[in-house]
């Protein structure tokens, strides 16, 4: 199983069914303020949602499309993060997250995200590492911006939330600017 300390707070576990119950908890706790930016709660209503949701991801996993891990903050579950997407041919991963509300403000996702641009150039071999958000949300866009990554441009319409397009802001970084960037920090 996949585990990845990124420092003595903080590790990456690959989900597993036996996070269910605790990624579940955490998506209702947070359901209104996660809802204003992603489009996939009015889907996740039941604890047998989220289960499907991690076999579908540990099936991706398997055949190295995705890898989505939880967050696990002083050994508590705090969010959900990982390659949405692995492009082996383009040698490209997306990475998407969410953390749960009462874990904001610590810097933990921008950790997971440079954990995870980390992994994917050194360990999966990616050449591009991109992460993309809604242009008004702020938080998210921080992220990127504090793990390193350039703003590359504005995809119009990118994405369907509910009601509305959104969107969104890409950012990317290439393995030589990863490693020019840590050696900088």
């Amino acid at each position: 199983m996949f585990l990845y300390k990124v420092d003595n707070d903080l590790q990456l576990k690959l989900l597993s069914y036996e996070d269910a119950p605790a990624v579940f908890a955490m998506t209702e706790e947070s359901r209104q303020y996660l809802r204003e930016w992603l489009p996939w709660l009015d889907a996740i209503t039941k604890e047998e949602d989220t289960k499907a949701y991690i076999r579908s991801s540990l099936y991706g996993y398997a055949e190295g499309r995705q890898m989505n891990t939880l967050i696990l903050y002083q050994g508590r579950p705090a969010g959900v993060a990982g390659f949405n997407q692995i492009d082996a041919s383009n040698r490209t991963a997306y990475i998407g997250y969410w953390l749960h509300q009462p874990f904001q403000g610590f810097g933990i996702m921008t950790k997971a995200a440079r954990a995870l641009t980390d992994y994917a150039i050194k360990e999966l071999g990616m050449n591009r590492v991109e992460i993309s958000a809604a242009v008004k949300n702020q938080k998210s866009r921080a992220v990127a911006e504090k793990a390193g990554y350039s703003y590359e441009g504005t995809r119009r319409q990118s994405e369907w939330l509910y009601d509305h397009f959104v969107d969104h802001a890409v950012y990317g970084i290439l393995a030589e600017e990863w490693e020019i960037n840590k050696a900088k920090s």
